[in-house]
């Protein structure tokens, strides 16, 4: 009987003193943290993104050879799930190249993984 008192006394004791830990993540962007998780995604896939774009212009005369793009102007398409959660996942973009002070050249579908390789890519659209 006294250990069973015992028992239940440490018991309500660490209920009722038990405090709760949330953690808050600090976000230090001038942007919130949807959006800032997003830029933060597409620029790490910074390097399949630029190898795409060369891969597409390569071989257009007319396009300039300053051509650059910029993951404000990038959109997330799609995220794929390819070997449940936390595995690796494929990422479909559209890109914006542009040349100079931001003058669009051309929109483009770039698909890459989270480990950074470039799967494919698909020219959209060239501006005259």
């Amino acid at each position: 009987m006294k250990k069973f008192v015992v028992i239940l006394i440490v018991g309500m004791q660490l209920v009722i003193f038990n405090s709760t830990a949330n953690a808050k993540t600090i976000n230090e962007a001038d942007t919130e943290l949807c959006d800032t998780l997003k830029y933060a995604l597409i620029n790490s896939l910074r390097k399949p993104i630029d190898e795409a774009i060369s891969e597409i212009y390569k071989d257009d005369k007319e396009a300039p050879g300053s051509l650059t793009w910029a993951s404000y102007d990038t959109e997330i398409l799609k995220i794929k799930q390819l070997y449940g959660i936390g595995g690796n996942y494929e990422i479909t973009l559209k890109v914006y190249p542009y040349y100079g002070a931001h003058m669009s050249y051309g929109i483009d579908e770039v698909v890459v993984d989270t480990w950074g390789t470039l799967i494919s890519y698909r020219h959209l659209k060239t501006y005259p």
